[in-house]
This record gives structure tokens, sequence and C-alpha cells, in this order.
């Protein structure tokens, strides 16, 4: 800024030019000092700014501002944070309350205390207005975020932070308590001491009560949208089931497959749950045709643990798109991998699993 600026002696929330041009101020620079800029910020001269915006728009706020670009400063990463605040990779995830919405509907620097730098979208990086994308799961974000806010941030799912700077420090004593409780559950479940759901159940109560985490933490934790998902497939498989659609379905899948025997429908079960995972959640997948598996197991007098399995091991092995399951998607951005990188590395590993599935499945739960 130089002492003709227009922005000179302008707090940031009343300046005209900067809401003129829509230009972020995300840093102030005064001597030796890093401010973090808060809306009533007074400009000095002499300021630096560092701003986002179109570069085009920032060259013509310099002509109207009277001000200088700092061509002369290289920037490094760690110029750019401050000692209350961090720059991070991050991943909008599929629970992530950012997915489907722009920069303006969400207003992450309002809501979540960080601002928003780069954007790369389905593997390209996104230039230009950026306040108007539509953020996908899956897509990498570049934030300026401070330090006290990146638990908050990866607890409330938000993102998924990418780099090491925001992962939070390691607590060995929760680390230790929180293993021995699972294998505690796993071991009560697998001895047969408690049922796999009332093992659970105990182990989630005690990570509370040993206070491993919070019991908002815990509440924090649930996935709604996938115990809703849950129950609404639930509710079809039953009127499925009450209807007769699932025996029908058996049928025509037993008229079909049958005479080849019972490896084959496991085969046609497995290669289903595999396409439909392709273009639905596994979740859903699996509480639509477990109540078909279980279906065609009887009409054939065969085990139906060996069926469930099938869906439930194929439901998890869909690798030829980004949405055949969470981790798919979570790597399709930061990998700037394009759909075509799925179908040309995923399909013949998906195929690569539906063979081993055939032939071991029916030999761990023989049919």
């Amino acid at each position: 800024m130089s002492d003709k600026s227009q922005l000179v002696g302008e707090a940031l929330e009343s300046a005209p030019l900067l809401e003129e041009f829509d230009i972020e101020v995300l840093q102030i620079i005064r001597g030796k000092d890093l401010l973090r800029p808060t809306p009533r910020t007074v400009l000095r001269e002499h300021d630096l700014l560092r701003v986002k915006g179109d570069v085009g728009t920032i060259n013509e706020l310099k002509e109207r501002a009277e001000a200088s670009l700092g061509m002369h400063i290289k920037w490094r990463d760690r110029d750019l944070e401050s000692k209350d605040s961090k720059l991070v990779e991050a991943v909008v995830g599929p629970s992530s309350p950012l997915t489907g919405r722009s920069l303006v509907e969400s207003n992450p620097r309002k809501n979540y205390g960080v601002s928003v730098l780069a954007i790369r979208h389905h593997g390209a990086l996104m230039r230009g207005e950026l306040q108007n994308i539509k953020l996908m799961s899956g897509d990498t974000l570049l934030i300026e975020v401070p330090n006290s806010r990146i638990p908050y941030l990866i607890q409330q799912r938000v993102f998924l932070v990418a780099s090491k700077a925001g992962i939070p420090q390691f607590d060995l004593p929760k680390a230790a308590k929180g293993v021995a409780i699972v294998v505690s559950v796993i071991t009560s479940a697998a001895l047969g001491w408690l049922s796999i759901a009332s093992a659970a159940a105990a182990g989630a109560l005690l990570i509370v009560l040993s206070k491993c985490i919070s019991m908002e933490e815990a509440y924090a934790a649930i996935e709604w949208n996938v115990l809703f998902l849950l129950a609404g497939m639930l509710a079809l498989s039953i009127a499925m089931e009450k209807t007769g659609t699932s025996a029908m379905l058996a049928g025509g899948i037993v008229d079909v497959f049958g005479a080849m025997g019972p490896r084959a429908l496991v085969a046609a079960f497995f290669g289903a749950t595999m396409l439909l995972t392709s273009v639905m959640s596994n979740q859903a997948t699996v509480a639509l045709l477990i109540p078909v598996a279980i279906t065609t197991a009887y009409s054939i007098d065969a085990n139906p643990r060996t069926f469930i399995f099938a869906v439930m091991f194929a439901a998890s092995s869909s690798f030829m798109t980004p949405v055949g399951y969470q981790t798919n998607t979570m790597i399709y951005g930061p990998g700037q991998y394009t759909f075509n990188d799925f179908l040309r590395v995923g399909t013949p590993l998906s195929l690569i699993f539906w063979v081993l599935g055939t032939l071991l499945i029916p030999w761990f739960w023989p049919l």
C-alpha cells in the first residue's frame, strides 16, 4: 500500500474497492508482524497484503487503488503461514457438509474459520472464480486454517486432512486404552462370550467412559446419512420379501443360472453386486441384494451364508469407478486420476476379485 492508496485508512469491512472487486484479504504483513485480518482491521501505509482473487481483477484493483504488486518477493509455504495458522491440503469427504455446495453457499471462512486458496476439481486445478464452483467428494483444497481449528474440522468431518501439518498430536495413553477395548470387543465376540452387537455396544460405552473421546465427539462420529440410508433400504428389503418380489427375482436368477450349479449362482451374485456398487453406495447394494441372495439359497437348499458373504465381499471389491467405494472417491481428486484410469486399472482388478471370490468363498463357507 503506497501513501497515496485509496485503501489506506479503510477498514476491511467497509473498503468499497475490496467489495467491488470481490477480493479477499488473507493476510496482512505489517513490518515484521503477520496479521490475520478481521473485518475491523484498518489498512495502513506500506502494509503488504496477501489477497485471493482472479488475476485480472487483482491487476485492475492495483491500478484503481494505486497499489503495487510485490513481484520481488519469493513466497514459500512457510512464508504464507503464521504462528497461529497453517497451510493444509484437505480433501472433501463423502459425508462433508461442503459436498454439493459452492464456497458462496457454505462460506467456510465464516462457518469454519478457514480460507480456501485453491481447488483441484476432478483432477484439474481450477482457475478464475472459485466461489461458484460446486465442491464434490474427492475435491482437494488448499486451505489456510488456525492451528486450534484443525482437530475440530477433522472431528466434524468437514475435511479429510491430507497433509502432515493437519494431523493432531498422538495421545499414547488414550490410544492404548482404545486398542485394548477394540481387542476385547473382537475377542469376546469371536469366543462367543457376547454377541457382536452387545460387544460393540459395550465397547462404544467403554470408549466414552474411559474418556478416549467425549460424548460430543461420539455423537458427531455417527454417520446419520448412512443410518437413514440403511433404514430406508432395510424397509425396502422387508417390503420386497413381504410382497414376494425377492422370491420372484430369486426364481428368475435360478432359472437363468441354476442349471450351471450353485457355484454359478454365487458368481452371479458376486458380479451383480460389484456392478451395482459401481453406481450406488455399497451399503444400499448390500441391503437390496441380501434378501434376494438368502431366498435364492433356500430355494436350491444351499447354505445362505455362502451367498451372504459373496454379496458382502463383492460390495467392497468394486474398483471400476470413482464412486464404487468411499476410498475410490477420496483418492480421485488428490491422485489426479481420471474416470478412464479407474476403468483401465479397476476392471481387471475387479475381475480378479470376482474369480477369486467365486472359488474361495464356497471353500470357506461350503454350499
